[in-house]
């Protein structure tokens, strides 16, 4: 029984382009899937020929081979010509006599269903041509190798494998910040090749950056006649954490202490992602002061057990709204630090 036309089969025009295809075969594919019409072996038998269709209609050097002969392009003994004796002969590739040239070759079936290629020498290498004729994606496997005859040439035999890795899948996964520092384990929902939603369990290293890619082997398209299948990339976006700048392995954060414990000296609690730390503020601090807390970072990916450092900027708040008497000692205190009732500004006396 004569196959259908692969473009009738998943009702596109032949001028369809590759979203349109792959957006037909997806329609379809769901419709007959076997998982949705359990027992159906009249979806199922479509949901074969549908997928027959997208495997070569979604390639490009199978699609422009099926544009030129049809079905004829994939069927065993494709390129013989009329049989003579072992095999037939094809003289499509003609060239003048002499070394380095040749009128044509053997482009028949042996008795092993095998064909056989001809290598001319000094000429071009005819498995680069059939490569070429058959599609790039195509592996050509040596089986047996003859030796020299008739003048200059040997004689190998090959088979056909258009088996190919499937393409791999791009998409994003969002993480928290703490995710993203210490890793842990999501839970995603995809959409497969054939349209059904699968989840999947993707583990998230400690100390991924933010743009990193994931990738989940064997979890992209199916691969065709028998090619694994491609992967899934996930590229990582991790949110942002209130109050944390994250800079490589080094975090950022800023502490705000009262006037007073800047100038007398005290101690300040300050948040790190591993939890609250108290810190002692030295006397005089000045606003913009940096703190740094060792290991106190994100951990290294790959090596979680080396940390960057917490670099922490110190704010200091000046008081507003002074009671009368606050106003008073602090006037005093001016006076104190300034020695004699003078007044500094600057490091220069008034």
């Amino acid at each position: 029984m004569a196959k259908r036309d692969f473009y009738d089969v998943l009702g596109i025009g032949r001028n369809a382009d590759e979203k349109e295809i792959k957006r037909a075969y997806r329609k379809l594919a769901k419709k007959y899937h076997p998982d949705t019409n359990p027992g159906d072996n009249e979806a199922e038998q479509k949901f074969k020929e549908v997928t027959e269709a997208y495997n070569v209609l979604s390639d490009a050097e199978k699609k422009k081979l099926y544009d030129q002969f049809g079905m004829a392009a994939f069927e065993e003994g494709f390129g013989a010509g009329a049989q003579n004796g072992q095999g037939g002969s094809y003289s499509g590739f003609g060239g003048q006599n002499g070394t380095g040239s040749f009128r044509g070759f053997d482009f028949g079936q042996g008795g092993n269903g095998a064909y056989r290629e001809y290598h001319f020498e000094g000429g071009e290498d005819i498995e680069d041509i059939l490569k070429n004729f058959f599609g790039g994606t195509g592996t050509f496997h040596r089986r047996a190798s003859g030796g020299f005859r008739n003048g200059g040439f040997r004689e190998t035999h090959f088979d056909r494998d258009f088996s190919e890795k499937g393409s791999d899948i791009q998409s994003k996964i969002e993480v928290s910040f703490d995710d993203a520092a210490f890793g842990g384990k999501k839970r995603i929902q995809m959409q497969d090749a054939y349209g059904q939603v699968q989840s999947l369990e993707v583990n998230i290293p400690a100390g991924i950056p933010d743009g990193k890619i994931i990738r989940l082997k064997g979890k992209g398209m199916p691969g065709r006649n028998g090619g694994e299948a491609g992967d899934l990339l996930l590229q990582v976006m991790v949110h942002d954490k209130p109050g944390f700048r994250r800079d490589g392995q080094n975090v950022y954060t800023t502490v705000t202490v009262p006037f007073t414990t800047a100038a007398l000296g005290g101690e300040a609690k300050i948040a790190t992602i591993y939890g609250d730390v108290v810190c002692k503020i030295k006397e005089g601090t000045q606003s913009g002061s940096k703190i740094r807390l060792k290991g106190k970072g994100i951990p290294v990916m790959g090596n979680p057990s080396v940390h960057g450092d917490q670099y922490v900027t110190v704010e200091v708040s000046v008081p507003k709204n002074l009671t009368p008497e606050a106003r008073q000692k602090l006037k005093e205190f001016e006076q104190l630090c300034n020695g004699n009732g003078s007044r500094v500004y600057n490091g220069h006396a008034a």
